[in-house]
């Protein structure tokens, strides 16, 4: 997985704090809002690189900013900024391309990547063996999933304490299927089922705690933590993760690129690169030693 959400107007107080978190996050969700990352110097890791896109002359890079401190957009409301466009600047510089990075919302990037829209989608991936039946993905990093609600709400120790809530959540994301899963259990014990409210991105799940109109929040446990913090006391975070997995880089099947960013994500971690990039965004407890390709269905 993976915060993108419609950028509707708060109406006052911490809704507004909450979408402008890590960087003033609070501009369109569109396709159109893009920022090129890196300027390229010449590589010659730039032949693993499949031949459209070295004709092309840049990676076009998709991700759904509205989920900090992973992604999400500066001040300006079109620059993506955050460890995945870093890191997405770091790969065109190993791979000696231009990288753009463009904002899109989360359940777009993967029908992007399939037509063609997209090189990759760097935005807080889940590796999953269903993701993988499409797509190459790529680990970079290690998240699980976490809870979090209004100050003074009771913490969730157990995911059957979420029966019968109403938890916001963002479409397209591995929390919706965990809590559809968890909603059955319920059911299946006769309690009450989870209400999901499920938002296109994480700004509008967090405006629906803040709100009142959800008892809780998910989301990946960095995004969770970094929001928590960031909330000023407003909101808690329950102390449990869960269902901890890698994240990935996704790229179109079969094409060389999830071979090319493989290569390039082992020079990085071997070169400490990726170490410095991780401590400048508070991340380094999320590193991974190896990148592997497709590890979900292959595991």
């Amino acid at each position: 997985m993976q915060l993108t959400l419609n950028r509707f107007r708060p109406r006052v107080g911490f809704a507004l704090t909450i979408l402008a978190i890590a960087a003033g996050g609070c501009g369109s969700s569109s396709d159109d809002n893009s920022s090129t990352n890196s300027a390229a110097a010449p590589s010659g890791n730039a032949s693993s690189l499949p031949a459209a896109v070295r004709d092309k002359g840049k990676l076009v890079v998709a991700s759904d900013a509205s989920y900090p401190p992973m992604e999400s957009l500066a001040e300006d409301g079109k620059t993506v900024v955050g460890f995945d466009a870093d890191l997405a600047a770091a790969l065109g510089k190993d791979l000696g391309i231009d990288v753009d990075v463009v904002n899109a919302t989360f359940d777009g990037i993967l029908p992007g990547l399939a037509s063609g829209k997209y090189d990759v989608g760097l935005s807080s991936f889940t590796a999953t063996a269903e993701r993988e039946k499409s797509f190459d993905m790529v680990t970079y990093f290690e998240a699980g999933t976490s809870y979090f609600a209004k100050a003074g709400s009771p913490p969730i120790d157990n995911l059957d304490q979420l029966c019968g809530k109403t938890v916001a959540v963002e479409k397209g994301t591995t929390q919706v299927d965990q809590l559809t899963a968890q909603s059955n259990k319920c059911e299946s014990a006769h309690s009450k089922p989870i209400k999901q409210l499920v938002f296109p991105d994480q700004n509008g799940a967090n405006l629906a705690l803040s709100s009142g109109r959800a008892e809780l929040s998910t989301a990946d446990s960095p995004v969770a933590a970094y929001l928590v913090k960031r909330s000023k006391g407003q909101f808690e975070l329950s102390p449990k993760i869960y269902e901890t997995a890698p994240y990935a880089i996704a790229a179109k099947k079969d094409t060389g690129m999830a071979k090319a960013l493989l290569g390039s994500m082992k020079r990085l971690i071997d070169d400490g690169t990726y170490g410095r990039l991780l401590s400048r965004w508070g991340l380094s407890s999320a590193a991974i030693k190896t990148p592997q390709l497709n590890v979900a269905s292959s595991g």
